[in-house]
């Protein structure tokens, strides 16, 4: 009896061929296992010969690199600027939230004590608390927003006020990533304006703007071990990184980049300051 692809409706004749001579479709079809899953996962991503491996060495070894690749249209063995930022982002953030959870979860992260009819419901050194003395709200060092939504709080009991304070740094690293996220087509946008005169299509920016971004998350990610030497090293990275891709990209004179890239860093920095003041309050509030 034939049969048909039950993707492209090719009609077979017996016997059942592996593949559909049409379509190249398997015939064979069951439902899927777990172990499909993360072969479809691993094949894509992390294969000897995949496009991560030789997307991750170009990213990390020669800055600007991969934006040039992309834009001279070698495109077919690399990760593709979004699918690349996105997928060490997520990875980066997801750590990140471990690492946090864990820090708050420590023994004195977050200090609560009820002697004397006192309590102080966070602490992370002398200038940075809030909580109540003898009666009275009291809050130093925090933002106006947060000491009022926590003398909200202040009918909890201790317990739950420690509990509460350790969400909202969870929720806040988790909604951190949106806002990086926005900062993307901000940082893109900056750079068509000092950039004006290079013919590049804003699009072309924001691959730029996508690697860059990738790369901070990888040294964002190389310093949560918190190891003094190597969070010196990352961080003296970022600023190094982008200049020289930058200096790939766009090619010029070293002192016209070097004030483009001040330019575009002061900017982006007062705009990073307000996109986390925004991230928080929406933390706080929601």
């Amino acid at each position: 009896m034939a049969e048909d692809c039950l993707n492209c409706a090719q009609p077979w004749s017996p016997p059942r061929p592996r593949f559909c001579p049409a379509c190249g479709q398997e015939t064979n079809i069951r439902p899927p296992r777990i172990g499909e899953f993360m072969q479809q996962f691993a094949g894509a991503y992390f294969a000897s010969e995949g496009a991560l491996w030789r997307t991750l060495k170009l990213l990390l070894l020669r800055p600007g690199e991969l934006t040039r690749q992309y834009l001279a249209g070698r495109r077919k063995y690399y990760v593709l600027p979004l699918r690349l930022y996105l997928t060490i982002s997520l990875v980066t953030l997801l750590a990140t939230r471990v690492v946090a959870g864990l820090s708050l979860e420590e023994p004195g992260a977050i200090q609560v004590d009820l002697k004397k009819g006192q309590y102080i419901v966070l602490e992370f050194g002398p200038d940075l608390r809030a909580g109540m003395k003898d009666g009275l709200f009291f809050c130093t060092g925090l933002p106006t927003w947060l000491c009022q939504r926590l003398q909200r709080r202040m009918d909890l009991d201790a317990r739950a006020m420690q509990r509460e304070i350790a969400e909202f740094g969870k929720r806040f690293l988790g909604n951190i990533g949106i806002g990086m996220f926005v900062m993307l087509p901000v940082f893109a946008l900056l750079l068509k304006m000092v950039y004006w005169n290079r013919r590049l299509h804003y699009t072309e920016h924001l691959v730029f703007a996508l690697h860059v971004h990738a790369f901070w998350f990888v040294a964002l990610l190389v310093v949560l071990p918190d190891q003094p030497v190597i969070d010196a090293l990352a961080f003296a990275a970022i600023p190094v990184y982008t200049f020289m891709a930058m200096r790939r990209v766009y090619l010029g004179r070293w002192w016209p980049r070097l004030l483009r890239g001040g330019f575009i860093a002061l900017c982006y920095l007062m705009v990073l300051l307000l996109v986390l003041m925004v991230v928080g309050v929406w933390t706080a509030l929601f």
